[in-house]
């Protein structure tokens, strides 16, 4: 996906952003991620001293032998995320079991909207709820606030983009999630992206910009299907690094006046991009700026759990 603003010579190649479908996701990896999520459960995975018998002690004295059903409930207003996931957990954890979908992630649905019906084996669907509302309610949460943060953002060509700030082995499915509240992904790794931070900058030293300028020449030799974006903290530092021609500014923790200025100095020569102390609030104060590109980790590192039912049906 292209910014409108920037569509000549070497912009026209590359993507800014992306939003990751389910079809990107690699299953074995989400299985595993299940599977761990079931020894944590069943197993006291992460423990040092394992349970000496382990299981579901519970639904074990029960012994439940018939099927049940039960109905994945919204308790609150969201945007779903992650309903994709249900079947894969309920092979994982046994067999017999459907799911019959009625919401669809990223479509937002009212309170007390049934988002789908799950039946099976009793036993599995006890053993199994926990997990999928770990899962669905973190995800879904995700998607609600990207989706608010969109909505206050407003009709503007900005488009609002998470980071990396995700929950280690579930980046991929957080920045899913954000996709499915109306948000863009970028960045997925630190092999996607030439990224140039105040750190790398500390780095370079003495040297400065002359280091950056070769830094920069040797990236674009060695990897030219990569965007290369330079990350500046105040306005000064704007024109030595326009000399080096980065795809993208990023302007760190401006204030609303200093991004419009910094806006008129990069002109068509960058797309930019703002990060730092983004808002809820502070968005639509952003929107009229003409920024190509909002980065916010707070879609993610600041979302709440939304509150979801799993419930049993006689």
């Amino acid at each position: 996906m292209q910014t409108g603003a920037r569509m000549g010579s070497r912009y026209e190649a590359k993507s800014f952003c992306r939003r990751i479908g389910w079809e990107d996701l690699d299953a074995g990896y989400l299985r595993q991620l299940i599977l761990l999520a079931k020894k944590e459960d069943l197993e006291g995975a992460g423990l040092a001293a394992l349970p000496s018998i382990p299981g579901d002690v519970t639904t074990q004295a029960l012994a439940p032998g018939e099927n049940g059903q039960a109905a994945l409930m919204a308790r609150v207003a969201l945007a779903p995320s992650g309903l994709q996931l249900i079947p894969m957990i309920l092979e994982i954890y046994g067999h017999g079991c459907t799911w019959n979908p009625l919401g669809k992630d990223g479509r937002q649905v009212e309170a007390e909207a049934c988002l789908g019906i799950i039946s099976g084996p009793a036993a599995v669907l006890l053993q199994a709820e926990r997990v999928i509302l770990n899962f669905l309610q973190h995800l879904s949460g995700v998607a609600t606030q990207t989706a608010q943060y969109v909505e206050a953002l407003g009709w503007c060509k900005t488009k609002l983009l998470d980071t990396r700030k995700t929950t280690p082995g579930f980046r991929v499915l957080e920045k899913y999630a954000v996709a499915c509240g109306g948000g863009w992904n970028h960045r997925i790794g630190l092999f996607d992206r030439i990224m140039f931070k105040d750190n790398h900058l500390a780095q370079a030293g003495e040297k400065g910009i002359n280091r950056l300028a070769q830094a920069v020449k040797n990236a674009r030799s060695r990897r030219p299907e990569l965007l290369i974006e330079i990350e500046v903290d105040s306005l000064d530092q704007i024109p030595p690094i326009l000399k080096v021609e980065p795809d993208v500014i990023l302007l760190d923790n401006f204030s609303d006046a200093d991004l419009v200025e910094g806006q008129a100095l990069i002109g068509n020569r960058a797309c930019t991009e703002a990060s730092g102390g983004i808002t809820l609030d502070r968005l639509p104060s952003l929107a009229g700026i003409g920024l190509d590109f909002i980065s916010c980790g707070a879609l993610v590192h600041q979302s709440n759990w939304v509150d979801m039912g799993f419930d049993w049906q006689s």
